[in-house]
């Protein structure tokens, strides 16, 4: 569905009466929308590809897993109360080839049979120089990646289980080492290779694959425990290492590295396991009064 200038002013005169609402919808950079069961998403296009963020709502979680669950490591605590005052966008797949080669001009890709898998082999650094041209694509999107805290956050989707489904995992919902499973779950499919950004379920909040198939880099640099992170769920940077930190496990990894909490210390380099998706927000509070006169000209101007 495409904004419309009525549809503009009426959303956002809804939205501020609801602090779990986005601010504004649809907001400015966006070039598509609408809602459905699993909320509200933008859509944005490079050559006529589009890609969807959704909207993560404001909270709080604790980051990390509790001490007494399964195949746990210390690196996964302690636990921390994370505040998400504002809510904020992530892209509702990692992203794909497709996409990555519209922006960047080529595929680096090992698995390479669909377009629809994720993009692979790239570093973080690989990443920062995608969001830079993507971000003078399309002008206002201000895209980034993901905290690390804002990637479990959405990930877990208002759920404390290993995984958002609960307990259970099987290769029936998500790509990893089946020969491995997770705790006391039957062995499954090993795929050794990525499939389509679809292909599973999505998670409540309409967040495809957060488990398995392809890592995914967030913005923070590794740390070797939670203590000290910021508590409304800011990156972490300023450490003596060069590594950082990825999420959600892999196509080759096994269930138990697929948990929402487990964390990887990666260095930066571009394995065929190793992707991202986009994070995006929230706005500031010029922005925000920026985007609310904007809205009532354009009322004021029909």
């Amino acid at each position: 569905m495409k904004a419309t200038r009525a549809t503009d002013f009426f959303h956002y005169a809804m939205n501020k009466l609801n602090p779990l609402l986005p601010h504004f919808f649809p907001e400015s950079w966006a070039e598509s929308y609408g809602q459905d069961a699993c909320g509200f998403w933008h859509g944005v296009y490079v050559k006529d590809i589009e890609l969807r963020f959704r909207w993560i709502p404001p909270g709080r979680f604790w980051m990390g897993s509790p001490e007494d669950e399964f195949g746990r490591y210390d690196y996964e605590g302690p636990r921390q109360r994370i505040t998400f005052t504002q809510g904020f966008w992530l892209a509702e797949t990692a992203c794909t080839q497709e996409l990555w080669q519209a922006v960047m001009g080529e595929n680096p890709s090992r698995f390479q049979d669909n377009l629809q898998n994720p993009v692979e082999q790239v570093s973080w650094g690989d990443v920062k120089g995608f969001v830079q041209k993507m971000n003078h694509h399309n002008v206002g999107l201000n895209c980034r990646l993901p905290s690390e805290a804002e990637w479990e956050y959405a990930c877990r989707a208002g759920t404390t289980t290993p995984f958002w489904f609960g307990i259970e995992l099987t290769t029936d919902k998500a790509n990893y080492n089946g020969n491995h499973p997770y705790h006391q779950n039957k062995k499954g499919e090993y795929r050794k290779k990525t499939i389509p950004v679809k292909s599973f379920q999505p998670n409540p909040w309409g967040l495809y694959q957060m488990h398995g198939n392809v890592w995914e880099w967030c913005e923070d640099v590794w740390h070797d425990s939670h203590q000290g992170a910021d508590t409304q769920g800011q990156p972490r940077l300023g450490n003596e290492s060069q590594n950082h930190v990825c999420r959600g496990g892999s196509w080759i990894f096994n269930g138990r590295d697929l948990r929402a909490a487990y964390r990887l210390d990666a260095w930066d380099i571009g394995n065929d396991d190793f992707g991202f998706r986009l994070a995006r927000g929230p706005e500031s509070s010029s922005q925000q009064e920026e985007a609310s006169a904007a809205l009532s000209k354009r009322t004021r101007d029909e």
